[in-house]
């Protein structure tokens, strides 16, 4: 057995080092002389062991018996408080406290957050501008329809047959003040810099993480994850064992057969939780279409006069809610899933559960806002369309944006699915472990005998949330989702980045709090990079770009094909209008320009509004089409291909440019700094130098006599004994 001398080992390592050294001899224990099976998590795998964690150094409340401040102490004090939320992380502490990977986390998440602070500023101003111009010169669309004396008096087609009303433009005024405060000429501007800032924060984090990397000595780190040890609950469900070309031992393994058989199990439970969440977003749809059929068919005159902003802030909620309960569920489930596939590592495992749980959390909280931004009123032309009536999706015919635009509905619903997510992330990340440890400790001391004893380190340990090997994985999943968010919709609600600061100020003290003092302490792990997130990240940015310029790209008529600037947003038709159409270069004139007209005549039987109304001779209706007197009529006119041209231009040349200059941005931002590389550089040339002259005076062992020890002398093998 090899032994250690270290002179003062309570200073010599970390308290995070201590633990991982005793976790790793606890790893590799026998459970006696003949075991062939060892360490302790096999044991707390077979219920021999409840549990096994590191003890937290004293009260966090108080310092020591004989005055001395203890780490815990100290993190509570200067870092879990919420009144410290201005001070930097302590995070030399973080990680002699708990270890690398916690600590790496919290400084990703502390750099995430100081990066969001140019993004929050730039969101706001650009909110600010469309508040300050909401009735300038800039804003002529929306001053047109709410004027009920111009054309804001124009009747509108009926939105649902035989149950909705014939309806003004001008009852659409509050959309098109709302559309103008987040769709304005400075939105533009914002989608182009939140591209550059997305592809600047990756350059720079890992700019960041090479300097961390080795200022905490992690770049054996990924050498370690490589000779990982089997995981427990894969060597006792093997059935199958050969023998490993390296160790030259027997090892349990999953034959490739077996492999594509759980993957096959897996693969469909996760195709059906999918169909799950598709499922919930037509459900939405379908709940959206329903009450306004239901309110305009009753007599509440305030409901009816708000009825599009009532449908859409309660189908939003109805979607947060569901979106959250899903969330729960699934994560259940990947567990069980994960585990039928039973991967042999605790990174295979972590990695096939991230996959997992990320793809549907990508569904579950995107999806009604794809829709909104990409889909929506694509399945509808005009009021007499026979094949839009006769499609499978038939529900979805009458799912049309409000003629101010779709961009509106989705500064709603985003508003309020990310806001609303985080509020209750955090609530539940709060409250959650407060409850559950005051139980554990009320049931404990009703089952002792002497209820006033002192519990000792161990027990108050025990009483504590266990943080669990995946805990970190939860954390880094609602960033990132926020990171999407804020990047790939934030065109539609320049005020992301600003809500996503607030909340992630408060993240880091909640996290802080909670793992200081309502967690047991985690265990120490050593790791070199943000693992698989930094992929993640990486490809929700390049989504970024094309969603944000695609955003503005949407047209209301099915035919229109594109990518939230061009496809979601009124810049681009407004822009053709001014520069091509419109008289006297301005918008006067945009509204009557971007309406199309449809003979009431034409309404078959089952069409049309609510019997007791009186049809006109004519309803407008969003789209760019031929009248109903011309040879071709309802067909597309040429202004819609005049807007089609300049979407599809405006697509080319913004990704070409965005992607151009963030891809000159990352040749310039080099992933180490100079100094660091220089260092790095000089140490490997010590360090050679040093391996060099200890190759003279060490000992080595000869292949010909291996009893004996030879030592290197300038002539000669001299045999030493052993």
């Amino acid at each position: 057995m090899t032994r250690f001398l270290v002179k003062d080992r309570h200073t010599q390592y970390s308290p995070a080092q201590r633990s991982l050294l005793v976790m790793q001899i606890l790893l590799r224990a026998k459970f006696n002389e003949n075991a062939i099976k060892m360490g302790i998590r096999r044991l707390l795998n077979d219920r021999t062991y409840i549990a096994c964690y590191p003890l937290h150094e004293g009260n966090y409340e108080k310092n020591m018996s004989d005055g001395k401040m203890t780490d815990r102490r100290l993190l509570f004090l200067e870092w879990a408080r919420p009144c410290k939320w201005f001070k930097k992380q302590p995070l030399w502490l973080i990680r002699r406290y708990f270890g690398n990977k916690i600590g790496l986390y919290f400084c990703w998440l502390g750099f995430y957050t100081t990066m969001l602070l140019a993004p929050a500023v730039v969101g706001a101003l650009c909110f600010a501008y469309g508040l300050a111009t909401i009735n300038s010169s800039d804003n002529i669309p929306s001053k047109e329809i709410c004027d009920e004396n111009g054309p804001g008096k124009v009747t509108l087609c009926p939105l649902c047959d035989k149950a909705c009303k014939y309806q003004s433009l001008s009852d659409s005024c509050v959309f098109a003040k709302l559309t103008y405060l987040f769709d304005n000429p400075a939105t533009v501007f914002f989608a182009i810099f939140m591209s550059f800032w997305a592809t600047t924060f990756l350059a720079l984090w890992k700019r960041k993480q090479s300097v961390v990397r080795w200022e905490w000595d992690l770049g054996g780190a990924w050498t370690e994850s490589q000779t990982e040890e089997t995981r427990p609950e894969f060597e006792d469900s093997a059935r199958h064992f050969r023998i490993n070309p390296v160790t030259r031992e027997k090892e349990p393994y999953l034959p490739t057969w077996e492999k594509a058989a759980r993957f096959t199990v897996s693969g469909s439970a996760v195709l059906f939780m999918v169909a799950i969440v598709l499922s919930a977003v037509l459900s939405t749809i379908t709940y959206r279409i329903s009450m306004v059929s239901v309110i305009y068919g009753g007599t509440g005159l305030f409901i009816q006069e708000h009825a599009k902003l009532f449908t859409t802030m309660t189908a939003a909620t109805i979607n947060l809610f569901i979106l959250m309960t899903l969330t729960k569920v699934y994560a259940v489930i990947a567990i069980y899933l994960t585990n039928i596939e039973n991967p042999r590592t605790q990174t295979e495992y972590e990695f096939s559960y991230t996959s997992k749980i990320f793809c549907f959390e990508f569904l579950n909280c995107y999806s009604s806002l794809i829709y909104i931004a990409f889909f929506k009123g694509r399945f509808y032309d005009y009021p007499g369309d026979d094949k839009a009536r006769e499609s499978s999706i038939r529900k979805l015919k009458s799912d049309i944006c409000d003629p101010a635009g779709c961009l509106s509905e989705l500064c709603i619903q985003l508003a309020i699915v990310m806001i609303g997510k985080q509020f209750f992330c955090n609530f539940v990340e709060l409250g959650g472990p407060l409850f559950l440890n005051w139980w554990r400790q009320r049931s404990h001391r009703l089952k002792t005998k002497d209820p006033s004893r002192t519990h000792m380190a161990w027990e108050q340990d025990y009483h504590l949330r266990d943080i669990g090997r995946l805990a970190l994985f939860d954390e880094y999943l609602k960033m990132i989702l926020q990171f999407g968010f804020i990047t790939l919709f934030v065109a539609a609600f320049p005020l992301a980045p600003l809500f996503a600061l607030l909340n992630n100020i408060a993240e880091i003290r909640l996290d802080a709090f909670k793992i200081v003092t309502q967690c047991r302490r985690p265990l120490a792990e050593r790791v070199g990079d943000i693992g698989a997130w930094y992929g993640i990240l990486k490809g929700i940015t390049y989504a970024a770009v094309v969603s944000n310029v695609s955003i503005y790209f949407k047209s209301l008529e099915r035919d229109t094909q594109g990518f939230v600037i061009a496809y979601t947003s009124d810049f681009i038709p407004q822009m053709v209008y001014k520069y091509v159409y419109s008289p006297d270069n301005t918008l006067t004139g945009y509204i009557y320009y971007s309406l199309s007209w449809f003979n009431t005549s034409d309404y078959k039987e089952d069409w049309g509004a609510d019997d007791n109304e009186v049809d006109p001779e004519v309803c407008a209706y969003r789209g760019y089409r031929y009248p109903p007197d011309h040879p071709d009529p309802y067909g597309l006119s040429p202004q819609y291909w005049h807007v089609f041209a300049a979407r599809l231009a405006f697509v080319v040349v913004f990704e070409h440019i965005v992607f151009g200059l963030t891809g000159l941005m990352t040749l310039f931002i080099p992933e180490m700094p100079s100094e660091l590389k220089t260092q790095i550089e000089r140490e490997n040339l010590l360090a050679k130098e040093a391996l060099y002259e200890q190759e003279h005076g060490r000992k080595t062992i000869s292949p010909d006599n291996k009893g004996l020890l030879y030592q290197n002398s300038s002539s000669d093998m001299v045999p030493v004994k052993p």
